[in-house]
């Protein structure tokens, strides 16, 4: 019983670190653009979504952001639609909460920062600014 207890365990661990090395994969081709892992960028950072969300609700907001901003009560949503595989999709949700107790640079930003949005050009996404 020991034996197979610890061969689950040793499989879980090589997943769960498998989901976060394939999960980087998918940020770097999906979600550099708008998310970074622990600083406000166009949206929020991995480590404050990690910290007020679930495995379901990090899924839900990737296959269906529309849906879910209303469920929340958002005014409005940005992130656009992904259509992953269920691997990508599992990868870059273990991916995201792997930053759950990590140190949040976002905590530290003003609020005066975090209007203004990045400015610097990033490929094929649209960069605005808030006007006052």
């Amino acid at each position: 019983m020991k034996k197979i207890f610890t061969s689950f365990l040793f499989f879980l661990l090589f997943t769960l670190g498998s989901h976060a090395d394939n999960g980087k994969k998918v940020f770097e081709t999906y979600c550099w653009g708008c998310h970074h892992q622990t600083a406000m960028a166009f949206g929020p950072s991995f480590a404050t979504i990690a910290s007020k969300r679930t495995a379901q609700e990090i899924e839900a907001m990737i296959t269906d952001p529309e849906g879910v901003s209303k469920v929340l009560g958002y005014k409005r949503n940005a992130m656009p639609t992904l259509k992953l595989k269920p691997e990508e999709l599992k990868a870059i949700t273990a991916y995201i909460l792997s930053f759950k107790n990590v140190s949040n640079e976002e905590d530290n930003t003003s609020k005066e920062q975090n209007k203004t949005i990045l400015e610097e050009p990033y490929p094929n996404i649209a960069i605005t600014k808030e006007i006052h």
